[in-house]
């Protein structure tokens, strides 16, 4: 069944994948621009700028405050992602998927921001009073009838990709790092996270999660940074060989060195492709559905919340894993995944650095599950109606007490699969609505007086 499995992974992450996957990006970047690369400082003071600001946007359409979306989207997309996910491609696909990683990013920023600006602009408000967004309702508004079939089919593949990453991939690594480091029993671990976030849910819902990721992600990315970088400081006469490795082995095979089998090029790519979209799920557009969400006077100026939610999730965090592994060295000790990382963190802290880095991924994904719940709400109404999250969210909430006892090389070859069953029909969407996304963009520099 597995090796059915990685059959359908390579043939997903393959070359035609990875030329639709930038090929996208690259559009969606004509169509604004280059707005990532030619209007950093207008993007940044739009988005980082505007981080601690007081500036009152009640009498803007929407249900979460721009702060809020950008929070429950990161607690969603900064999860195992960035830390075992990153050391599993490089374990993989060796020091050149980084490269890659950094490629997909660039032109996934035009992505996201397309992604965002759309999900604003086609938004509906349902009967409950919340907002819902997202591909599947650009697909339908957007596309009028030729676009009700891919909606339909995106909408299921959200709902596959939400289940795999937020209810197998985030509760798995949590369980397995506080076993590990804390001696806690995996169970134990599934039923506390289960506990925490219906609690969050049930008293709240979509703006409870908003307001409670808004004050655990800021504190969580911090501990987070200042960790990795101790461990690249230490190693800092190692960051020119590791720049060197990233870019040599990114256009030739990488050798097998200790216990890392050796790479091609085609498998640095993919891995590299893979765990960044993963990471940063631009292309997915399921971060999209959160934005929706978001109280803005444009659905550009919400976009330029997308674009930064890429930087920091892979130039910054996910550059920083990368270098903590390759600066110490161990990246090519046999291990993968969330050892790995713990094993650079060991290198340069002792047994501290354990306990630092487990503390990091127990809220890395836990926020990730928490944040996903949004989008899991969306796909179950789009496909089923509001009226069903009432009955169907119970299966959010019961299937990672299963998935903390199961292999995590395993629920990694599903999540990557069910990536590349997403980002299909949204990038066929996305091509089809960039004239429109263009429009938007141009409105929005009127406005702005660019």
């Amino acid at each position: 069944m597995w090796s059915a499995i990685y059959d359908a992974m390579d043939f997903l992450w393959g070359i035609p994948l990875m030329i639709l996957v930038i090929g996208t990006g690259i559009y969606m970047s004509i169509k604004c621009g280059f707005f990532q690369l030619a209007h950093i400082k207008t993007w940044w003071k739009l988005s980082a700028g505007e981080l601690f600001s007081k500036k009152d946007d009640d009498d803007h359409e929407g249900q979460l405050s721009p702060i809020q979306a950008l929070s429950a989207v990161l607690a969603g997309t900064l999860g195992s992602g960035n830390i075992a996910g990153v050391a599993a491609a490089i374990a993989i696909g060796g020091p050149g998927s980084v490269f890659w990683m950094w490629l997909i990013a660039i032109f996934g920023m035009a992505t996201k921001m397309a992604e965002v600006a759309l999900s604003v602009q086609y938004r509906v408000k349902g009967e409950n009073g919340e907002y819902y967004g997202g591909p599947m309702y650009y697909m339908k508004k957007g596309l009028g009838e030729k676009g009700k079939t891919l909606a339909g089919i995106y909408a299921f593949a959200m709902l596959i990709l939400v289940l795999t990453d937020a209810c197998f991939v985030q509760p798995n690594t949590l369980a397995t790092t506080a076993q590990d480091v804390f001696n806690v029993p995996l169970l134990v671990s599934g039923l506390v996270l289960v506990g925490l976030s219906l609690a969050v849910v049930l008293s709240g819902g979509v703006n409870k999660i908003g307001a409670f990721c808004e004050k655990l992600v800021p504190p969580m990315i911090i501990l987070y940074i200042v960790g990795t970088l101790l461990v690249i400081i230490k190693n800092a006469g190692n960051i020119p060989s590791a720049f060197g490795m990233i870019f040599e082995y990114a256009f030739k095979p990488a050798p097998a060195i200790g216990g890392f089998a050796g790479s091609t090029i085609t498998l640095a790519m993919a891995r590299g492709a893979s765990r960044g979209i993963f990471s940063n799920e631009a292309g997915e557009g399921t971060a999209a559905a959160v934005h929706a969400t978001a109280k803005t006077d444009h659905p550009v100026h919400q976009s330029m919340y997308g674009i930064f939610e890429v930087f920091l999730d892979t130039l910054v965090i996910c550059t920083l894993t990368s270098l903590a592994i390759l600066t110490s060295g161990v990246w090519s000790n046999g291990n993968t995944g969330a050892i790995l990382t713990f094993d650079a963190f060991r290198s340069s802290w002792g047994e501290l650095g354990i306990i630092v880095l487990g503390i990091a991924v127990i809220l890395f994904t836990y926020s990730s599950y928490l944040g996903f719940y949004v989008e899991f709400r969306t796909s179950i109404a789009y496909l089923f109606g509001e009226k069903a999250e009432k009955y169907l969210k119970w299966i959010f909430f019961i299937m990672p007490i299963l998935a903390v006892t199961m292999e995590i090389e395993k629920i990694w070859d599903m999540a990557d699969m069910a990536v590349g069953f997403i980002v299909i029909p949204n990038l066929i969407a996305l091509f089809m609505l960039a004239p429109k996304f263009g429009e938007l963009v141009k409105d929005y520099r009127k406005k702005i007086n660019m």
